[in-house]
């Protein structure tokens, strides 16, 4: 989410025509069709962070800025040249970094969370917790995990530290 992401259609012979059509997971299709016989682009039902690239040597691309959850889905680029059609098929998934934190609820007991990732964070207690991790959906399609730490063992421990695992990156933090 918020980087941008480029799709590229294999150049093959010059182009004549190239069209990419979107089909994202939430809302309407989107089309972009380039003729090179104009030089001219037509955009269809798309949004200002979609656009065609071109570049010198380089195969023509697909650009979409600050990449959002809604734009997750089906991407296909057909390209009419000298040498024939070509078509190429991409399913863009989007990964959210969850929002971690560790807290101390109303008894004192450490509270880990890890809000609107996507896929769900993973979360883990040291020294080891007996918890169960809770999950929460939201309609973006993140998922806000919690885990109250519960300690395994008769052993006393003064700090207790919770790791976050997700695709996007790791976090951890230990509360007295």
């Amino acid at each position: 989410v918020g980087d941008s992401s480029v799709l590229t259609c294999p150049l093959k012979g010059n182009i004549t025509m190239l069209t990419w059509t979107t089909k994202p997971k939430a809302g309407g299709s989107c089309s972009l069709v380039y003729r090179a016989d104009t030089n001219m682009t037509n955009r269809t039902n798309c949004s200002d962070n979609i656009n065609l690239t071109f570049r010198p040597g380089l195969a023509p691309a697909l650009e979409i800025q600050q990449v959002g959850i809604a734009q997750e889905g089906n991407y296909s680029c057909e390209m009419v040249s000298t040498e024939g059609n070509f078509c190429t098929t991409y399913h863009l998934t989007v990964l959210a970094p969850p929002r971690p934190s560790l807290f101390c609820d109303e008894q004192g007991s450490p509270v880990c969370e890890a809000v609107a990732g996507k896929p769900p964070a993973q979360l883990s207690w040291v020294p080891e917790s007996s918890s169960t991790a809770e999950e929460k959906g939201h309609d973006n399609g993140t998922v806000t995990v919690l885990s109250r730490f519960t300690a395994s063992n008769t052993s006393v421990t003064n700090v207790t530290t919770c790791m976050v695992s997700h695709p996007t990156g790791n976090w951890s933090q230990s509360i007295a």
